[in-house]
């Protein structure tokens, strides 16, 4: 059972390979979005005058609704090829497999985000002022 799940075994590490790719291409997306704001940032202080608009898009509120986003898109077509293929449709069971794979691990290192935050917020709530 826990090799369906992809605890054990080759899918294990299948599934960890995945994972680190995941984590190394959220953090890659998450410099050059550091790098964009900072050069936003840097024409906002050169020109005050310039609009709050473009800064939006990348703050943190808009990036956490992006990665849901996303995580629902995923969730949703996993669940659309489970579906299918339970219907007897012509769906290959490695691409379902694979997409609740991906849902998967997006869920967890949702999770993984969700756990950060709160620690830091309760970290910073402790601090005496």
């Amino acid at each position: 059972m826990s090799a369906i799940n992809g605890i054990g075994g080759a899918g294990g590490i299948d599934r960890v390979m995945a994972l680190r790719a995941q984590i190394l291409e959220r953090n890659a997306a998450l410099q050059r979005a550091s790098a964009a704001a900072n050069v936003s940032n840097a024409s906002a202080v050169l020109s005050p005058s310039a609009s709050t608009s473009a800064a939006a898009p990348n703050s943190f509120a808009a990036s956490m609704e992006q990665a849901l986003s996303s995580v629902n898109a995923s969730q949703n077509n996993a669940g659309q090829l489970s579906e299918a293929y339970e219907r007897g449709e012509t769906v290959d069971i490695a691409k379902v497999m694979l997409a609740r794979q991906q849902a998967s691990v997006s869920f967890e290192a949702t999770l993984q985000v969700r756990n950060k935050l709160l620690s830091a917020y309760k970290d910073i709530m402790s601090m005496p002022v």
